[in-house]
């Protein structure tokens, strides 16, 4: 018997190993017959439930947001006026 490997990875998808069918709550059934399919947890993915990647996208905003000497530079040298 073959197991199925279903890993989670810390801020990103389940991976699960295999084609899998995911049955949503609403009755839709979402089916991959990939080799490894990433089941998104963060909910912002544009093919939900399967991971877009989407999850990077918003770690990568939320890095850049907490780093204080980047948002208070500019590439404008001109000064402002109220």
């Amino acid at each position: 018997m073959s197991a199925t490997r279903v890993q989670v990875v810390p801020g990103g998808p389940v991976l699960v190993s295999g084609p899998v069918r995911i049955e949503m709550p609403n009755g839709e059934v979402v089916e991959s017959d990939r080799f490894m399919v990433a089941i998104c947890t963060c909910r912002r993915s544009e093919k939900y439930p399967l991971c877009d990647t989407s999850h990077r996208r918003c770690r990568n905003l939320g890095r850049r947001a907490a780093s204080p000497a980047r948002s208070a530079t500019t590439s404008d040298p001109a000064p402002t006026t109220p």
